[in-house]
């Protein structure tokens, strides 16, 4: 380990990066149940990741935005999630173009030969960051991004390998063995790194894998002796565990199978983001949540849920596109309920506006129709934790804002929530059959998720603890690293 600073030479800092042969190799995972082991351990420690991709995002507690996973990450170790754990985070918003936020702050949007090139700048701000992090905790640990293989993108990297030669930190290399190819995926990773970035990779990573490790022996064995680096672990597949993802949707649909059940349908769209949102339902006993993506026909459910989109305008004409409108509309002669949460919550108004172009090509397009209100986006961007009470039946709410759109309309005079600010937020339709609101976690927290159900048809929604159940996955993959991963060799390098 290195001494971190000369006024206190007892004290040693340490970081660890873990960068994966593919996307979703597990990266995210494995640094979120390091994390946890860490703290455990009484090990001051923090999670980072210089440069993300992901619409999945979460607001600080400072008021920047930073990605989903190493808010994850960060509550593994017992900590508020702050701007510096991930200060570079790019948001799709095209197929070749993405929302720049540098510190929690959105600085614009960057086609991707710009962006590769603007990587210079942004090089000093992921430091910084890392440097204030480790003048503040002793171990830090570093999620890469994709693979550091990339031999298209390795010019003026700050993701991968160019962030783990800048600060001189070890490397751990994360394969996905349910891919198949495992042995391949990690020799050839190295085989592509130079010489340097070679050596400070300091073992592999076996992860999800199903059956007897015996029979995975002899390729472990040859696998050490063609890269002569160790293996430090195999983690087996473990089935069933929720981790918040960091940007990939799981369209696996939960069954309750109960007696007193609610059926939800939340709409997949092109650019939807914070699908984050809807994980509380999706492990909830009394819920059953379907995915609906375009193409595909809307079943008969008692709510339907518009999620957040990064592209307001080009996911609205692709509702409109699939027939859902019309689907919509016969779900609410039926009686059925609504929500629309921030991008949603704009589509069921009157209209999008975006004169300045801030999701794409400038223009209007109009909305669903379903409530009295109409929406601009705005340049600057609204984020915000927030608390307050459900207008409905006065329930305690938390959730936290993430939008440029700026709402107005009649409705807004029958709110959603009633913040502890004094202000009102979102709608709460005259019928009382739809909501809209920018609040994203409202499903997260037990007392507002209880009468929302209740809303929504649910006669005696059961009372259902999501994050006391977070906690305890975090704790289940800790056991499980605990007990197939060489963590001492980890943490000592």
């Amino acid at each position: 380990m290195k001494i971190l600073d000369e006024a206190s030479p007892d004290r040693k800092q340490h970081t660890l990066m873990v960068q994966g042969t593919t996307s979703d190799a597990g990266k995210s995972t494995v640094v979120a149940g390091l994390c946890r082991i860490a703290m455990r351990r009484g090990i001051s420690v923090a999670p980072f990741k210089p440069q993300n991709m992901a619409l999945n995002s979460a607001v600080t507690a400072d008021g920047g935005e930073i990605g989903r996973a190493q808010a994850v990450q960060a509550m593994a170790c017992g900590l508020q999630p702050m701007v510096d754990m991930n200060p570079v985070l790019l948001k799709p918003n095209t197929d070749v173009g993405a929302q720049v936020i540098v510190h929690g702050k959105v600085i614009g949007n960057m086609d991707a030969v710009h962006y590769h090139e603007y990587k210079r700048v942004v090089r000093g701000a992921v430091l910084e960051s890392y440097q204030r992090l480790s003048a503040q905790y002793d171990l830090i640990l570093v999620e890469g991004a994709g693979s550091p293989a990339e031999i298209n993108l390795r010019e003026n990297d700050i993701a991968n390998m160019g962030f783990a030669e800048a600060v001189d930190c070890p490397v751990l290399l994360v394969a996905d063995i349910d891919r198949g190819g495992v042995f391949a995926h990690l020799v050839g990773t190295l085989d592509l790194l130079s010489e340097s970035e070679q050596a400070r990779t300091i073992g592999t990573l076996i992860n999800r894998f199903r059956g007897d490790v015996s029979i995975l022996q002899p390729g472990i064995d040859w696998l050490e002796k063609r890269l002569s680096k160790p293996n430090v672990g195999v983690i087996p597949y473990l089935m069933d565990l929720h981790l918040e993802s960091e940007d990939s949707l799981s369209m696996g649909n939960s069954t309750t199978g109960g007696v007193d059940q609610i059926d939800v349908v939340v709409l997949v769209l092109a650019r939807t983001s914070n699908h984050t949102d809807f994980d509380p339902l999706r492990q909830h006993p009394q819920v059953n949540v379907t995915f609906v993506k375009p193409g595909q026909v809307i079943p008969p459910a008692d709510l339907i849920i518009l999620p957040g989109s990064k592209s307001v305008r080009s996911d609205l004409q692709l509702l409109k596109q699939n027939g859902w409108g019309e689907s919509i509309a016969r779900h609410l002669r039926w009686g059925g309920k609504v929500i629309g949460i921030c991008g949603g919550y704009q589509m069921l108004g009157l209209a999008v506006h975006d004169p300045k172009g801030i999701e794409g090509e400038a223009g209007s397009s109009d909305g669903l129709g379903f409530l009295n209100v109409e929406t601009i986006l705005e340049s600057e961007k609204l984020l915000a934790q927030v608390q307050g009470v459900l207008v409905l039946d006065r329930a305690g709410v938390e959730g936290y804002e993430i939008h440029c759109g700026v709402t107005s309309g009649s409705d807004l005079q029958s709110p959603f929530v009633r913040l502890d600010s004094g202000k009102n937020e979102g709608v709460l339709s005259p019928s009382g059959q739809l909501i809209g609101t920018y609040l994203h976690g409202v499903f997260d927290h037990t007392e507002s998720c209880q009468s929302l159900l209740r809303w929504a048809g649910l006669k005696k929604p059961e009372s259902f603890d999501y994050q006391a159940f977070r906690e305890t996955e975090l704790d289940r993959l800790a056991d499980l690293l605990e007990e197939h991963v060489d963590i001492d060799y980890l943490f000592n390098r």
